[in-house]
This record gives structure tokens, C-alpha cells and sequence, in this order.
């Protein structure tokens, strides 16, 4: 049986809103559904309210933690678990999340993630999802709908087309307030991000897809001809079957794959017209 940890005052610089209502901890466990071969990494852990739940079911846990006075914390409490519970105590906006691969395991990544880091910590893990089998985090309840919004909806955008380039995006359940202590201001929701092992739409370039993705939403209530203008024009649009008075929030993922490559077509030509 763990020992009570002593007490800690969340911090507000980082973020720190600690999850203790037992039925939402039953109920992201559930959804995890972790397994004695899964190598499971946890990120921000607070006072342990996931990780021992975790800890129970799991082959083994990695934790992050950036606040320094939580892992001696966390280390006493879940010392009988011996080599099965590890923590770094590093920025996970800078870990490099494949150097804890030790197998063929992929890693199961889950977190309450810091809602004013949220979204540049998805982009970096992302961008490890090779290593990873799928992730489970507790985010901002306007984050996650974001994340999950599809052409025409208002929550459409960069965040989500980029997400669901790379991962299956469900949203899992709604969290409150007074789930956390101290109760955030806004509401939670606890989202499921599974990487495709085979990309439904495929771009030559990443980089370049990110631009024309963020470019198209420079200013979401204009057009993709007046937003594209510095990248293509609106007849090279109309070619590629693609309507130049649309705003970006109607395309779809494949269209915006579409477009980026074309500009990376068309661009090693450019390059070579000025060299000759």
C-alpha cells in the first residue's frame, strides 16, 4: 500500500492542476486499458493520482516531471515498484521520447498536460510517433474539439488537420472543474490519439505541408486565393481541382495534402530555372 504523499501547493508557472476525483481516474484507466507487456510513459504524473493505477496494470512506467520538488515525492511513494517505475526529471517540451525505448515495445504515452503548453507538446510528440502506439491526454475541453473537428466545422483548423495527418483523433469524455485541485477555470476532456501506421494521405514534403496549412489559415474569414497568394495562384488552384474562392476551413485533409504537393513539384523546377 503506498504512503500518503506529503502535501504540495500546485504551481501556477507550470501549469499544475491535480486530477483526485476517483471515478474520472477509474474511468481514463479504463480507457487506457493498460497491460502487464505495455511500457507506459507519463507525462507531468502531479502527486501520482494516474501513475499507481498505472503502475498496477503495466509492465513498466516512465515518468516526466519538470517541477523538481514533485519526484522525490513521487519516488517515495512508489518505491516497492522498484525498477518498474522510473522518472526524468527533464522539460518534456525537449525529451527525446524514443531514447526510452529499450525494446520492440512501442511506448504508451499519457499525461494532463499543461493547457498553456498543450498544444506545442502534441506537435513535438508527433513528431515521434513512429515510436509511439498511441497516447491518452487530459487537455483543455476546446483543445480536444479542436483537435477532433473535421471540414466545415468552426473548430477546424491547423491543429486538427496536422493531428489527424499523423494519428486517429477520439474524443473520449468530458472532464469538470472540480475534478482537479485547483479547479481550472475551464472545462476538460480526455482525448485518444492513435499514430497510423500507414498514413491515409501521404505528403512529399512534411515542412511543406505544414506551410501551406499554416499559410491557408493566415486569416481564416478570407479565401484560400487572398491566404495562398504567396505560395500559388488561384487559376494554379482551379488545376488542381480545388476552388480558389472556398475559405481553408471546407478542405479537406487530402486537398491540403494535394496542394503541398504540388508546390513540392513545382519548387526544385523553380530552383532550377534560376540556376540555369
Amino acid at each position: 500500500m503506498s504512503k500518503r504523499p506529503p502535501m504540495h501547493q500546485a504551481r501556477k508557472r507550470f501549469g499544475q492542476n491535480f486530477l483526485h476525483d476517483a471515478g474520472i481516474i477509474r474511468r481514463i484507466i479504463r480507457s487506457i486499458a493498460p497491460h502487464e507487456s505495455d511500457h507506459m510513459v507519463e507525462i507531468g504524473p502531479g502527486l501520482g493520482a494516474l501513475t499507481e493505477e498505472l503502475l498496477d496494470e503495466a509492465g513498466a512506467l516512465d515518468a516526466i516531471e519538470l517541477d523538481r520538488d514533485l519526484p522525490p515525492i513521487l519516488r517515495s511513494k512508489f518505491f516497492s515498484y522498484g525498477d518498474k517505475f522510473r522518472i526524468f526529471e527533464q522539460d518534456a517540451m525537449k525529451f527525446d521520447f524514443e531514447s526510452l525505448r529499450e525494446d520492440e515495445r512501442p511506448l504508451r504515452v499519457v499525461g494532463n498536460l499543461p493547457y498553456n503548453i498543450s498544444t506545442q507538446l502534441i506537435f513535438h510528440l508527433l513528431h515521434h510517433s513512429n515510436c509511439i502506439l498511441d497516447m491518452h491526454f487530459m487537455l483543455q475541453k476546446e483543445v480536444v474539439d479542436r483537435m477532433a473537428a473535421g471540414p466545415g466545422e468552426n473548430n477546424y483548423g491547423r491543429l486538427g488537420i496536422m493531428t489527424q495527418y499523423w494519428c486517429k483523433v477520439e474524443k473520449l469524455f468530458e472532464v469538470p472543474p472540480e475534478s482537479f485541485n485547483p479547479a481550472p477555470k475551464v472545462d476538460s476532456a480526455i482525448v485518444r490519439l492513435t499514430p497510423y501506421t500507414t498514413l491515409p494521405a501521404e505528403a512529399k514534403d512534411i515542412k511543406m505541408l505544414e506551410t501551406v496549412v499554416r499559410t491557408s489559415f493566415t486569416m481564416r474569414r478570407k479565401t484560400l486565393r487572398n491566404n495562398l497568394k504567396p505560395l500559388l495562384s488561384g487559376d494554379e488552384l482551379s488545376e488542381l481541382g480545388i476552388d480558389p474562392s472556398l475559405r481553408p476551413e471546407r478542405l479537406s485533409l487530402p486537398e491540403f495534402v494535394t496542394i503541398s504537393d504540388y508546390l513540392s513539384e513545382k519548387k526544385p523546377a523553380s530552383e532550377e530555372a534560376e540556376s540555369a
